[in-house]
């Protein structure tokens, strides 16, 4: 049942049965089968996120004992949420923001979730812009990042180690009569302290040809947010690959793009596994694996190392985006969606652990030949992808290969959670108007118009200030004080406001046998008061954003906390417009707001001859959305 067609009397029965949405010869599609669900699933879930930022985490805050808090935090409010959302989108048959008709006080939950969406899918791309970039790069018999002598490089680009120490110690007088030579290796070899007896300490300041085609090449990168300079063509060309990718993957809607995500969400892990085979067989690989996996439990009680845990929860498994939502209202009503979402679940929280395996075992490598600890090499997010990863693959033999093999693994991870993201997002438009966005080529059309305008506005993130503003949304925008507030409502409005138990028989009623109840519990009680812990923390321990060296001005700050409250503010404002614009006294449109507006499909009467009486749904609470019938 592609969207836009016209339908037989008896597709229109099958699209009853499945619980989805007519109008006038229109249906709302399906996944093809219940595996492109899980798959898609998977290919959102697994992101950059995994690879980038969970190893670094794990590093950072104890090894295998941040496994303790991370573990506690996916059981207890990681699986919990992740269900509720895909169990809400598939009961609701709804996007993002239609689905809080189950409560329409608590609407603008929807909204917030789709707007951290929206500033989510305009930056997250220029990840894929910048892998692009480096995977055209790559065709090349020598990388163009391991060594000096190009246009970009400076008078203070150095290859290697001993050259570094050669030129620290030109000036010494007795370099021959030194007995030890010590140095320390800080910020990616960006400062090297060299110490010699019988001479004086000298400070010499190199930088490597990897951070120089970074931030010279690659970004041309300006020395503030307010240098916003020209836009950096190269980088704008695979931006507009990037998009261009996306848009002819989703456009067809999710029957094509749920059969491609076949290929996007599982060639990584094949790509993964090479990575790590590759990685165990180099000398000081089991360096960077204890360096990973060795607890100290000391670590647990700094409380930054549960709030990492927490976000990490959120970042990983997209809690608070509203993608999972609109994932799960394509499936048939009936599907089990409590069964896939265990194995998403496991998949996410495997391929983090596996992805670790992969990138120390290659950083233990690169520490053992420059003769440093793992600790001064280990870098999150893009220093990690774009500066440690790269300078580790110049060390091995047919390097150009190994770098086509890694950024080929970046991008499919990437391209995975932005195509499904931005799916996600134009279901929750689509909603509004379905008789006609979903009438005939006019999709295609809507989801063109949402990517030629996300690619216009994505040129800021590639000028020559473009890093800094992509850091300031990351941030901030989809940051975890941001999702920790969307995971209390979630959680808090379906347990308390519309029922626990309630939203438990409607998960019975869909998939025809209880779950654990365990899930309800824990949003009863459990998952709220660990989120809205660990928001009050980060509250509390919040540190303005710098990037490197650069401290961002107040102007930067403050486009920061508009990106940050933007959706936070959603909650208030659209429940203070829905009590302005009901009638009756306050009491009364606080109850009429509280009333979950179905379809029919989602009644549960004993007889459907029940169902057609108004009073039985006004006795248990239901009110039919307006011109709807049974």
């Amino acid at each position: 049942m592609g969207e836009g067609n016209m339908v037989s009397k008896q597709e229109q029965a099958k699209a009853e049965e499945a619980g989805q949405e007519l109008a006038p010869g229109i249906t709302r599609e399906t996944w093809g089968n219940r595996m492109d669900f899980v798959i898609s699933c998977i290919g959102y879930a697994v992101g950059l996120g995994n690879i980038w930022r969970f190893p670094y985490l794990c590093y950072k805050n104890g090894g295998g004992a941040f496994l303790i808090p991370y573990l506690l935090c996916l059981l207890f409010a990681g699986i919990p949420l992740f269900f509720l959302e895909v169990a809400l989108g598939q009961f609701m048959s709804r996007g993002c923001i239609k689905s809080w008709q189950i409560c329409p006080l608590f609407q603008g939950v929807g909204y917030a979730t789709a707007l951290i969406c929206l500033w989510c899918n305009l930056y997250y791309i220029v990840v894929l812009a910048w892998s692009l970039f480096y995977f055209f790069c790559s065709f090349t018999t020598n990388l163009p990042w391991a060594h000096c002598g190009n246009y970009w490089n400076t008078d203070t680009c150095t290859e290697d180690f001993k050259s570094v120490l050669t030129g620290a110690v030109k000036n010494c007088t007795d370099m021959l009569n030194s007995t030890s030579i010590t140095y320390d290796l800080t910020d990616n070899d960006t400062i090297v302290e060299v110490q010699l007896n019988n001479c004086t300490n000298i400070s010499y300041v190199p930088t490597s040809p990897v951070t120089e085609f970074w931030e010279r090449r690659v970004l041309q990168i300006s020395d503030s947010l307010e240098e916003t300079g020209i836009v950096v063509w190269p980088l704008a060309l695979t931006l507009l690959l990037g998009w261009v990718l996306v848009y002819f993957i989703i456009f067809k809607g999710v029957r094509t793009s749920g059969k491609i995500a076949y290929f996007t969400a599982l060639f990584p892990y094949v790509v993964l596994t090479i990575l790590l085979i590759r990685g165990v067989t180099l000398p000081g690989a089991s360096k960077g694996l204890i360096y990973y996996l060795k607890p100290d439990l000391s670590r647990l009680t700094d409380g930054r190392v549960w709030i990492d845990a927490g976000s990490q929860i959120c970042y990983s498994y997209a809690i608070g985006f509203g993608t999972l939502v609109a994932l799960g209202s394509y499936n048939k009503f009936n599907q089990d969606c409590f069964k896939d979402m265990l194995a998403v679940v496991f998949a996410n929280s495997f391929t983090s652990f596996y992805g670790g395996l992969a990138i120390f075992s290659v950083l233990g490598f690169m520490a053992t030949q420059q003769g440093v600890e793992v600790g001064d090499v280990a870098d999150k997010g893009p220093g990690l992808v774009f500066i440690a990863y790269p300078t580790a693959v110049t060390m091995m033999p047919i390097s150009p290969l190994w770098a086509c093999v890694f950024f080929t693994m970046i991008l499919f991870v990437g391209l995975d959670s932005q195509f499904v993201a931005v799916e996600g997002w134009i279901t929750a438009v689509l909603d509004f108007l379905p008789p006609v966005l979903r009438r005939g080529h006019n999709r295609e059309l809507f989801t063109l118009a949402v990517c030629v305008v996300s690619y216009l506005f994505g040129l800021v993130f590639v000028t020559n200030g473009g890093m800094y503003v992509f850091q300031l949304f990351d941030y901030y925008s989809a940051s975890g004080a941001a999702l920790f507030f969307m995971a209390f409502f979630e959680s808090f409005v379906i347990a308390w406001i519309y029922g626990g138990d309630r939203f438990y028989d409607d998960i019975t009623f869909m998939i025809g046998y209880t779950p654990w109840r365990f899930f309800k519990w824990c949003w009863m009680y459990v998952t709220p008061l660990i989120v809205m812990a660990i928001w009050i923390f980060s509250c509390i321990t919040y540190t303005p954003l710098t990037y490197g060296n650069y401290e961002y001005s107040t102007f930067g700050q403050t486009i920061g906390w508009f990106l940050a409250l933007s959706s936070v503010f959603c909650v208030p404002t659209t429940m203070i417009y829905l009590i302005a614009k009901e009638k009756g006294s306050f009491r009364q449109r606080i109850t009429q707001l509280i009333q979950p507006r179905l379809q029919p499909h989602q009644l549960r009467p004993k007889t459907m001859e029940d169902a057609n009486g108004d009073h039985w749904m006004k006795d248990k609470g239901y009110e039919m959305t307006p011109g709807e019938k049974v």
